[in-house]
């Protein structure tokens, strides 16, 4: 039996929170524990959650009343350290995307994406990937493009770890890269570590950010 990935909401529109709950409810694997309309009731819930009872997922919208997604999100993060965040909003925005990434977030999909983006979406950052919406991810990579490289780190990324993130920033989760490259999903998750450390950033949507911005990646890509 598959653990169950527990799903916080956070959405101001009560149709769409019905919707996303009557969806995650099809699942056999994901179960919704607690939906709210606001950030402010969101955090509170979080701060007074222990530790081994915050959601593994939280699904977050970025236009909220009072405070927004993107300013909640450093505080999501801080109150629930070990909780996914993705972010499920209409707006393509790539100041949203960027900044979105930079605080931590793991993913980001529009409201337009199917249930089963959604969801293959939360699968994926539950098993160590990242999951950025086709369209965003298109418009992302050539903003960066032209935009001016920043200082390249210290230490220069090896062989098969460009290979490693080069299939990240493909969204493949690290059980899928094992199997690509024929090694140990063990070996992976050392590969990913060095990656970040490397970096310096916190998670693969960042990795992944910051290489484009290096044009770390092939022409091809």
């Amino acid at each position: 039996m598959n653990k169950q990935i527990h799903i916080m909401l956070v959405e101001d529109h009560a149709g769409y929170r019905e919707t996303i709950a009557i969806a995650l409810e099809q699942s056999d694997n994901m179960q919704l524990g607690s939906q709210f309309g606001t950030a402010e009731i969101a955090l509170r819930a979080l701060q007074n959650t222990a530790s081994p009872k915050q959601p593994d997922v939280i699904l977050l919208d970025l236009n909220l009343p009072g405070m927004s997604g993107l300013e909640a999100l450093p505080w999501i993060k801080g109150y629930a350290p070990n909780s996914e965040v993705i972010i499920l909003t209409q707006s393509d925005n790539a100041a949203d995307v960027t900044r979105a990434i930079s605080e931590g977030a793991a993913g980001y999909l529009l409201k337009s994406a199917t249930f089963k983006e959604i969801t293959e979406g939360i699968e994926t950052v539950m098993e160590g990937g990242a999951t950025l919406d086709p369209e965003v991810a298109r418009f992302i990579i050539n903003t960066l493009r032209s935009q001016p490289k920043p200082t390249p780190p210290e230490k220069t990324l090896s062989e098969r770890e460009m290979e490693v993130l080069e299939l990240i920033g493909q969204g493949l989760a690290k059980k899928e890269i094992a199997s690509e490259l024929k090694i140990s999903v063990t070996t992976v998750a050392y590969h990913v570590q060095h990656i970040y450390e490397k970096l310096e950033v916190p998670n693969a949507p960042a990795a992944v950010d910051r290489a484009h911005r290096l044009g770390l990646f092939k022409p091809n890509r």
